[in-house]
């Protein structure tokens, strides 16, 4: 993605005048920090939207992760790995911090290995992620593309369209410059220079990750024509094939917002999405905010999330709490770990693993680039102001994949997290290092080469 997206979505207080002189990392790193000049990332409550024909229904009272054991004994941890956990609480609370408010659950298989109030939600920033994924995994499955179609209201005459140009939105969260590109060089192939009419948006229509759709119908606007690009959309061309055309539509009118497509539509281009698979693995990398209030939406609203989560993991619905701004949510490390867990099961029947939703530290690109944290873990971290929470599995030698979650309150975020990459290592000095992935953490490399893409539909009578 084109770091300078992210520019423009950065309140002034975020702003660096050497911009152009940070990495992709760490433009995708400051967009997760654009709430901390405001009062939130995300609304209070995402509003519900009609769910996916493929949705799998709610099971009222339990389904099949409502009967999972996640440990064999809650009471029983390894008295090694307890003790541990014991001395980092007391450093931190040493260091100022609360004791009430940390929480640690660490398991490998279904033994328990450590637990500090594993099953008392804690503020989890961006852990909430973890249910997003695990929901819209459940909801559309893994290869899911969201359609969103291109159509127009007239005939073609000369190069020029004369009517409206309609895009009806289906929930994208990653339609992008790339996407207006391809788009405009696909009504380029069916003759289309110039439409003497507006751009009508319908539907759920995002771009560059803008909520608004009149933002959004500017934005594509733009990238539809060339000509009219700004020097973020000129970047990102450059990084596409050499001899990829420059798309010249021109759009007379203005942008509008219509709430259903017109009767006369004639459709020009279908436009399919990045599969799911690969859109979660994007949101978690760079824990794009936007990202999960779209797919939140998309799966139901925050409430829906929670449920299926909550039944998936096998854990009480209290321990997952997605209510209001992101500094009000709270989640057990219990169910982070359950969450998890539930995703490596529900992919593992796509031959995928939870290293294809989430970073692989050492091997893949984002915010967590910076940090040291266990090579070849497989994690996803929270972060907000004096929020600082970690989930996900460790390869070890002597316990295989340890499967751990670690939230913390009381300090800045980054300290927290300095704190529990300590924890991690003295750990892995006890179980042992690997060299590579194990099975249940390595991705499948079959999916590098998954992306979105265009095709047309039919051609309008000229």
């Amino acid at each position: 993605m084109l770091k300078a997206y992210y520019k423009n979505l950065l309140p002034s207080c975020l702003r660096f005048p050497s911009w152009e002189g940070l990495g992709v990392g760490s433009a995708f790193c400051l967009l997760t920090l654009i709430a901390g000049c405001a009062t939130a990332d995300l609304p209070p409550e995402t509003s519900p939207s009609p769910q996916s024909e493929t949705s799998e229904p709610l099971v009222n009272g339990a389904n099949s992760g409502a009967n999972l054991e996640l440990v064999k004994n809650l009471d029983n941890p390894n008295p090694t790995t307890q003790e541990q956990i014991e001395q980092y609480i007391n450093k931190l609370a040493a260091q100022g911090a609360t004791k009430s408010n940390q929480g640690v659950w660490i398991q490998t298989s279904d033994t328990l290995l450590a637990n500090y109030q594993g099953t008392v939600p804690q503020p989890a920033a961006s852990i909430a992620k973890v249910a997003t994924t695990l929901a819209a995994l459940q909801t559309f499955g893994v290869d899911h593309q969201f359609v969103t179609l291109v159509g127009a209201t007239g005939a073609i005459d000369n190069g020029v369209l004369q009517g409206d140009l309609v895009i009806q939105g289906g929930e994208d969260p990653f339609f992008v410059w790339e996407e207006a590109v391809a788009v405009g060089n696909l009504l380029n192939q069916l003759g289309i220079k110039r439409v003497t009419g507006n751009l009508v948006i319908t539907g759920k229509f995002y771009m560059n990750f803008q909520l608004d759709p009149i933002a959004s119908g500017n934005l594509l606007q733009q990238g539809l024509n060339a000509k009219t690009w700004p020097k973020e959309a000129e970047n990102q061309y450059q990084t596409l094939p050499t001899g990829t055309p420059r798309p010249q539509v021109e759009i007379a009118g203005s942008v509008l917002v219509s709430p259903a497509a017109p009767s006369n539509l004639q459709p020009l281009v279908r436009h399919y999405s990045f599969p799911l698979a690969e859109l979660l693995k994007k949101m978690n990398l760079y824990s794009n905010n936007v990202m999960v209030e779209i797919l939140d939406n998309a799966v139901g609203g925050t409430a829906v999330v929670a449920q299926k989560a909550a039944e998936a993991a096998g854990v009480p619905l209290a321990e997952i709490q997605l209510k209001g701004s992101i500094a009000e949510r709270k989640i057990s490390p219990r169910a982070a770990c359950g969450m998890f867990l539930a995703i490596e099961r529900y992919l593992q029947t796509d031959n995928l693993t939870v290293a294809d939703v989430f970073a692989i530290i050492g091997q893949d690109p984002g915010i967590l680039e910076e940090h040291q944290l266990p090579r070849l873990s497989v994690i996803k971290s929270g972060s907000w102001n004096e929020i600082g929470a970690l989930v996900g599995g460790l390869p070890t030698q002597k316990q295989g994949t340890v499967w751990f979650a670690v939230m913390n309150l009381g300090k800045e975020f980054n300290e927290s997290h300095a704190e529990q990459e300590i924890l991690l290592k003295s750990l892995l000095e006890e179980w042992g290092t690997v060299q590579s992935l194990p099975g249940e953490l390595a991705p499948n490399p079959e999916r590098k080469n998954k992306t979105s893409r265009s095709e047309i539909v039919k051609t309008i009578q000229n």
